[in-house]
């Protein structure tokens, strides 16, 4: 397993290759996608264990759905055992991934808890509006503390799990060469996400225009969270892109 580095251009690329590849098999990944938030929306319900469970998953399910990928890439249709691969490959790679998790759990946790000290002294009216809302929001330290540090936490995970199932990478080993990988391929990363957030702008715009067409605040409820979930599975199904071409044999 070698460390490729790819042009900036290569991110444009994966996100072509996400939508092209999603549009192959448009039902099955965008029914794989709502598995995994259906799952999640469960799992919120239950206090503290619920969030704790969800972290656990996450390596485990991204690699479910990079594989389900594989499967559509080829021409296949992905079926929904695909959000297991990670615990059908033997005890040894179930243990790795659960470490991933717990690792990932862990961060999510420090991330967290830097934020809340950072907030724990700044006291809130008890009644503000929304636009209110919004600007302590984003006058909040925490808030731009914890963006910052989700960026090398996702940084070390992005290949994680794809590395240990696929190259037999330990897990520790994994987050390192993740991280090295991305930071390699940095340009083509951030034009990958440039891409994505001018398609999700573009793509909010048109719902907006739509549901304004089609009847204000009501149509708007009944095409905006399909067209997200929608977007989102393209969104994932590009990641695999991202990986296959970070590493070669």
């Amino acid at each position: 397993m070698k460390l490729r580095t790819v042009s900036a251009a290569t991110g444009l690329q994966w996100v072509r290759l996400g939508v092209r590849t999603f549009l192959k098999q448009p039902l099955a990944m965008a029914g794989l996608f709502f598995m995994f938030m259906a799952v999640v929306s469960i799992l919120a319900m239950v206090p503290f264990l619920g969030a704790a469970i969800s972290s656990l998953l996450t390596p485990a399910v991204n690699l479910g759905l990079m594989s389900a990928t594989r499967e559509a890439e080829a021409g296949r249709f992905p079926m929904p055992t695909q959000l297991f691969t990670a615990f059908r490959g033997g005890p040894d790679k179930t243990r790795g991934m659960m470490i991933l998790g717990g690792l990932y759990g862990a961060g999510l946790l420090l991330i967290l808890l830097l934020a809340s000290l950072l907030d724990s002294n700044t006291e809130l009216p008890s009644t503000m509006s929304a636009d209110e809302a919004m600007r302590a929001a984003l006058a909040s330290p925490g808030l731009w503390v914890a963006m910052l540090a989700m960026l090398p936490l996702q940084m070390l995970f992005w290949h994680a799990p794809a590395l240990m199932f696929w190259h037999n990478v330990p897990p520790v080993k994994s987050l390192f060469f993740s991280l090295m990988a991305c930071w390699a391929n940095k340009g083509a990363l951030t034009v990958f996400m440039l891409g994505w957030s001018a398609l999700f702008i573009t793509f909010s715009l048109g719902i907006s225009l739509l549901g304004a067409a089609l009847g204000g605040a009501s149509a708007m409820g009944v095409i905006l969270y399909p067209a997200v979930l929608l977007m989102a599975s393209m969104f994932f199904t590009s990641i695999w892109f991202s990986f296959r071409d970070s590493f070669s044999e």
